[in-house]
């Protein structure tokens, strides 16, 4: 009988391309018999083998994180898995209740949440530093007791390995066949794109100003959707917002579309403590699908950048520095489509997901081996 697992969000999409389409999709196809919870109304389904059960939307913040995580826990004791895989910070009591049940949890660590917390501006600097401070320690009382964590980045993976030595590192990189483009360089690309949640600490407003300032006839491709209403209400009021296409959020097959008709992909996000450690997964999708990476100027990025040769590192908040660059692909597009060929191959090379599956598969092995039961 194949072994049940359970992976757990209440608050991503149920086709996230970390949580759906690599590890669920990746678990599925070696045996694991996997069930993914959800909480969007939309409804149980079976996909790739993957059994998505959905617990119901909620309406507000608070009671997600009160209700839904409820309604979960109840899904999720009910399963009676053999390991249950946590996506989200606000899972961590229904994480602790498991594991008081005798359960073995891993808990995803996609993002170091404290600092994350630090950049929200709208808080209060007072009120940031104790949110920060409460999460820190209920993280580190719960990952303490967990059976392992998943850490999405090396950063990541080395604080909470001080935390829990059954730590692994397995990184979002993109899978190899998705989103390589089948159009071609033959015809000139004007546009550029920039994919994923849209917020002021991403760089909105200066990539907005950028394409207005831009003098080649380059389009923005926005493919997301706003974080905050204020600002998008300040965004659309800007110059450069006659030359953005607002294509809201779009699905895998949209988003190798749009990459496919752009000549560089924007992940110009500002220095935050969180940003600064980050591996974002868009710029490994802009390598992966051949299309230069237009990244803000922070060491980590710019060290891939440079050893790949495939694409330019700017000041996220110099605007007219943006457009120079955009400028530059547009009008050489045969630099732009070396460079884009320089990211592919790095992604073909280190970059991808099967190296990472490898680790995740390992991982889940060892925790069912019966020292770990």
């Amino acid at each position: 009988m194949a072994i049940r697992v359970a992976h757990l969000t209440s608050v991503h999409p149920r086709r996230d391309s970390r949580i759906f389409l690599k590890e669920c999709r990746s678990l599925a196809a070696h045996g694991y018999d996997v069930s993914l919870l959800v909480a969007d109304g939309n409804g149980d389904e079976t996909k790739d083998g993957v059994q998505i059960l959905d617990v119901g939307a909620s309406s507000g913040r608070l009671a997600r994180m009160v209700m839904t995580t409820r309604r979960i826990l109840k899904s999720a004791i009910a399963l009676d898995a053999a390991i249950y895989h946590l996506h989200d910070p606000e899972l961590l009591p229904v994480g602790l209740a498991l594991t008081r049940r005798g359960k073995r949890v891993i808990f995803d660590a996609h993002e170091d949440v404290p600092k994350q917390l630090l950049a929200k501006k709208y808080l209060g600097p007072r009120r940031l530093r104790l949110i920060s401070w409460l999460y820190a320690r209920l993280e580190r009382y719960a990952c303490a007791c967990f059976a392992g964590i998943v850490a999405a980045t090396p950063t990541i993976g080395e604080k909470f390995r001080a935390i829990n030595e059954r730590s692994v590192v397995v990184s979002n990189f993109p899978l190899l066949d998705e989103l390589e483009s089948e159009l071609t360089w033959d015809q000139d690309r004007e546009a550029v794109c920039y994919v994923g949640a849209i917020s002021e600490t991403r760089g909105i407003r200066e990539i907005v100003e950028a394409i207005g300032k831009s003098r080649s006839p380059a389009r923005l491709l926005l493919a997301g959707s706003f974080a905050e209403r204020e600002i998008e209400e300040q965004v659309r009021a800007m110059p450069g917002w006659n030359r953005t296409d607002a294509l809201g959020y779009v699905g895998r097959d949209e988003l190798r579309a749009v990459l496919g008709r752009s000549a560089a992909g924007l992940v110009t996000l500002h220095r935050t403590p969180n940003h600064m450690e980050a591996l974002p997964i868009k710029m490994f999708e802009y390598m992966s699908a051949g299309i230069p990476v237009i990244t803000s100027d922070i060491p980590l990025w710019r060290e891939i950048v440079s050893a790949a040769e495939c694409g330019f590192c700017v000041d996220p908040h110099d605007p007219d520095a943006i457009a120079a660059v955009i400028d530059e692909l547009l009008t050489d597009q045969d630099k732009a489509r070396r460079m884009g060929a320089n990211g592919r191959h790095a992604v073909e090379q280190q970059f991808n997901w099967p190296a990472e599956e490898r680790k995740l598969l390992g991982f889940y092995a060892e925790l069912l081996t019966p020292s770990h039961g």
